[in-house]
């Protein structure tokens, strides 16, 4: 776990953790949700001189409640987040390799190695810097250039103006789903472990909190070759799969479905009450694992106006926030004049 520096930020509320069927996969059956848009992942540069590749966030997704940008980031050196702010929205970082120092206005700072959460809502404000880390503090050593996934989600309008706050997790501290021996293969799959980021998958719960709306479930799965899993969804949620793995992937019940590629954004269709999740299959077309997250959230039913690293429901509030940024007042008081170390 990575602790602050100090307790500056507000105890958790509005937030909570959910169970929407407790219902074993053996006594359900399981109706695959298909894939209605895919959208290749694009190389972009960002920050400092990093380069992402974007799905969600591009003209060709968006719109896609509470989901606002997908990045699968790498940081080479000279590179990274300098010092900026954020209001109205979640950022969930999901360290694949390598490390990315962090450090924000109100005392927070910490290190997040590979396989390693941080689940920052900004709130009313933060101003915050990213940072690789490329060197071994201690030895020097030259270390693995940083690689991971940056999730954006919209936060409830109710949620905009709350305290910032973090929920972090080691590697270590993030739960794993297995295949159990009282599930059947053909209702649970063969081949596959899930790391539980948030929601709960296969009787397993994360312990990180989201909204009392836009929940927001997140599955790192890995399948070995010959492998398939189904992963519940709740009905009318958003939810879509990105593949980041060397084998190929087929979605939904059919075996003969298309074959996805890596490096791809699924979007997986909503609309049938009665499909509830996604089989997901390797393609078998190489002897490697496959590796993708599964990611669910409810929708909003809200305007979204985004400018940059400020999400709102109206522009006359977009107007707003970055007045009180320029103006250090209404959650950006810390800001004028702070200089983070790292950035």
């Amino acid at each position: 776990m990575i602790l602050p520096k100090r307790n500056v930020f507000a105890p958790l509320r509005n937030f909570t953790q959910i169970r929407h069927n407790t219902t074993t996969c053996s006594s359900m059956t399981q109706v695959s949700r298909r894939v209605v848009q895919e959208v290749p992942a694009v190389e972009t540069p960002e920050g400092a001189g990093a380069v992402v590749r974007r799905s969600i966030g591009t003209p060709a997704l968006r719109n896609l409640s509470p989901f606002l940008m997908l990045d699968h980031f790498r940081i080479g050196e000279g590179a990274g987040f300098p010092d900026h702010p954020h209001r109205g929205m979640t950022t969930v970082t999901y360290m694949l390799s390598g490390q990315v120092q962090h450090e924000d206005f109100a005392g927070h700072a910490g290190t997040i190695g590979p396989g390693s959460l941080q689940w920052m809502t900004a709130g009313r404000g933060i101003v915050h810097a990213e940072m690789p880390l490329h060197r071994d503090p201690k030895t020097n050593a030259k270390l693995e250039d940083p690689i991971g996934l940056q999730l954006w989600i919209d936060l409830p309008q109710e949620m905009k103006s709350s305290e910032p706050f973090y929920q972090e997790s080691a590697a270590e501290a993030i739960p794993t789903a297995l295949p159990r021996a009282d599930q059947a293969v053909d209702t649970e799959g063969k081949g596959w472990s899930i790391k539980v980021i948030s929601g709960e998958s296969h009787g397993v719960q994360s312990k990180v909190r989201t909204p009392d709306r836009g929940h927001c479930w997140y599955f790192d799965v890995r399948l070995s070759p010959g492998g398939r899993v189904f992963q519940e969804i709740p009905p009318g949620w958003t939810a879509f799969i990105y593949h980041m793995g060397t084998a190929s992937v087929r979605i939904g019940s059919d075996a003969a479905s298309t074959l996805h590629p890596p490096f791809t954004t699924l979007v997986l269709g909503s609309q049938d009450a009665t499909q509830n999740g996604a089989w997901v299959e390797h393609a078998g077309d190489v002897q490697e694992e496959a590796r993708f997250v599964i990611i669910a959230g409810e929708p909003l039913k809200q305007n979204v106006v985004q400018h940059g690293p400020f999400v709102m429901t109206s522009k006359a509030d977009i107007y707003q926030a970055f007045q009180d940024y320029a103006g250090g007042k209404n959650g950006f008081e810390r800001a004028p004049g702070w200089r983070s170390k790292i950035g």
